[in-house]
């Protein structure tokens, strides 16, 4: 695949940034001072245009939602400056496959789960950043921690000296509105902001990853920090995504 074949990728990053930035005006004046990082979710497309995006247009993170489709496309990155995420739900026996390839995994939410990145990090001499994952919309076909659960959870992640807590992931669920996605985020940011300063103790506030294609803007006036959008990258110009 030429690079002229993928130049029609330009215009939806363009229009993407233009987007962010004036999520980024109508946020309220605490969120005022937090950049805002576009992670590109590449699960249904393929490596070249992974790399278009990286080396001609900037993107410079990228999540990856399965351990399989990543370990695949590998040696084929143009990796020098890319940040790969995992950001889909991991397993603990696919952990030791991704853990010296990945700068941060967003999907914590089991014990079982910590004590195996713990295990692998300490192997490879690494100390890993991770998410804390919360299903906010108490969804059974979401990954997850219950809200209930999340600050007893991570305060137990104190206890490995190989996992570094930067923050929360979460996803809404499917809103009609742009305002019912901005209950869901607002209620959540509130929530791990309390956890991370009083349950926690850390000083300033934590990395909040949240939001999709279909709600990057709302998460973004809510406080988010990483906004995770693949099918707004990949759409061709007459509106069906290129390899969806």
């Amino acid at each position: 695949m030429n690079s002229s074949e993928l130049q029609y990728m330009d215009q939806n990053v363009a229009e993407i940034r233009e987007r962010i930035e004036a999520a980024k005006q109508r946020r309220a004046s605490e969120h005022s001072d937090r950049e805002v990082t576009l992670l590109a979710a590449i699960k249904y497309t393929d490596t070249a245009h992974v790399n278009y995006l990286h080396r001609v247009l900037g993107v410079n993170d990228v999540g990856e939602n399965r351990v399989q489709q990543l370990l695949a496309r590998w040696e084929e990155l143009d990796r020098e400056g890319l940040r790969v995420h995992f950001i889909g739900t991991l397993q603990t026996n696919k952990v030791k496959y991704i853990i010296d390839k990945v700068s941060m995994i967003h999907s914590l939410d089991s014990e079982s789960l910590a004590k195996e990145i713990e295990k692998q990090a300490a192997k490879h001499g690494i100390v890993m950043d991770v998410l804390v994952e919360i299903n906010s919309g108490l969804e059974e076909s979401k990954s997850g921690l219950h809200p209930d659960e999340v600050a007893a959870f991570c305060e137990k992640l104190s206890q490995y000296p190989h996992i570094r807590h930067r923050g929360f992931m979460t996803m809404a669920p499917k809103c009609e509105k742009n305002e019912d996605y901005r209950k869901y985020f607002q209620k959540t940011y509130r929530q791990c902001l309390d956890i991370w300063q009083k349950n926690l103790h850390n000083i300033g506030k934590p990395i909040m990853s949240m939001g999709m294609s279909e709600s990057f803007e709302a998460a973004i006036e809510e406080g988010a920090d990483v906004v995770r959008v693949g099918r707004a990258l990949f759409a061709e110009p007459q509106g069906e995504p290129s390899i969806f």
